[in-house]
């Protein structure tokens, strides 16, 4: 569903990545994990159009995508969920939803919108019961519910997911990687980037890791688990959310 060959990118004359290649197959969690500043936020925004490439290849569905605008990219079936929520304050959880849902009314008509959102209300209850509410009054926990809703909104192929547990309690974190989980279940392709490295190694298929803009390690999730390194750098001081 998606393959990244050698991929340069960064800021300016700034190279944050450097020669990476991964790929997401349909159906799977593939979660990349790493420090602050190893370049993961920098890997989402460049697939999803927001960085051009410095060099190297991006395919999405089998076409190249590297120059393609965002708009035509998440038309294409690619959703990001933002690092930071990044949800519409003064708006209320359903408009930001409805919004959500833009290119899903365009391509299947309002009905589609409408069965959708019933969904994301499924799958969020609390953001059923706050539908009304503005946005920007919601604890964090149900902010990650709306901005992961909002995106789902538009039926991606694929989700990817930016620090979807920053800044969270314990028992929310649970609570969002079971839906990630149940995502899965349901047909759905996630792309998760995440620090808490056990929790998003608990509920991949497959992970890499990276290191200053470099995979340095990649590989089954059980097998990072148990890699020696892995648990060294990354997985000491964490619990399984």
């Amino acid at each position: 569903m998606l393959r990244i060959r050698n991929l340069d990118a960064g800021y300016g004359k700034l190279r944050v990545l450097k020669n990476v290649s991964l790929h997401v197959n349909p159906g799977e969690i593939v979660t990349m994990i790493g420090a602050n500043g190893a370049g993961k936020t920098t890997l989402l925004h460049t697939i999803i159009g927001l960085l051009r490439p410095m060099h190297g290849e991006i395919r999405f569905l089998d076409q190249p995508c590297a120059r393609m605008p965002v708009g035509r990219l998440v038309a294409a079936g690619c959703a990001l969920v933002p690092e930071g929520r990044q949800v519409f304050a003064p708006m209320s959880v359903e408009e930001n939803l409805l919004l959500g849902g833009f290119v899903l009314q365009k391509r299947a008509g309002r009905a589609a919108v409408q069965e959708e959102l019933a969904h994301q209300y499924e799958l969020f209850p609390v953001l059923r019961e706050r539908r009304h509410q503005l946005a920007g009054t919601l604890s964090g926990g149900e902010q990650q519910m709306l901005a992961m809703g909002r995106a789902l909104m538009s039926r991606p192929r694929l989700v990817m997911m930016d620090e979807p547990s920053t800044g969270l309690a314990p028992l929310i974190v649970r609570d969002i990687f079971r839906i990630i989980r149940r995502l899965r279940d349901e047909g759905n392709t996630v792309l998760l980037i995440e620090q808490n490295a056990r929790a998003a190694l608990g509920v991949a298929d497959r992970g890499y890791v990276l290191e200053v803009g470099k995979i340095i390690v990649q590989g089954p999730a059980a097998d990072l688990l148990a890699n020696s390194d892995v648990q060294r750098a990354y997985l000491g001081r964490e619990k399984i959310a």
